[in-house]
């Protein structure tokens, strides 16, 4: 004895299909708004990274005068704007390592040691930007 299926015919049929169309439907609809979410927040971290790259990319020679570099950067780092929390994070703590190293007149090893991490985490996030 085999063992057919129950349901046959036209309404059968298109249940089958609504059911069908209605779970792509869903699917569809949920995978669109997470797959623009990380690009909406990719753009927003690039544009954030340009700036941070512009403004590193003023001011004097660092080797050359240390003190006036790191003074050239800390109200550009705070003039940037950033949704990201973690690149918003990054930026803060450059600027306020900078700004140690400009308050001790650039003579701070602890000062110099806090740019050089802040700039590993702004590198982290936007590679070269503070390079």
């Amino acid at each position: 004895m085999t063992s057919e299926p129950r349901c046959r015919g036209p309404r059968a049929a298109a249940l089958v299909l609504a059911a069908g169309v209605g779970a792509a439907l869903l699917l569809t609809a949920c995978g669109a708004g997470s797959a623009n979410a990380p690009a909406t927040a990719s753009s927003a971290v690039s544009a954030a990274c340009t700036q941070v790259g512009a403004a590193l990319s003023d001011g004097p020679d660092p080797a050359a005068d240390l003190v006036g570099y790191a003074e050239a950067q800390i109200k550009p780092l705070h003039a940037i704007r950033t949704s990201d929390p973690a690149l918003r994070a990054a930026i803060a703590d450059l600027a306020a390592a900078y700004a140690r190293v400009f308050d001790s007149n650039g003579s701070s090893a602890a000062a110099k040691k806090a740019v050089a991490t802040a700039s590993r985490k702004v590198n982290a996030i936007c590679p070269g930007a503070a390079s």
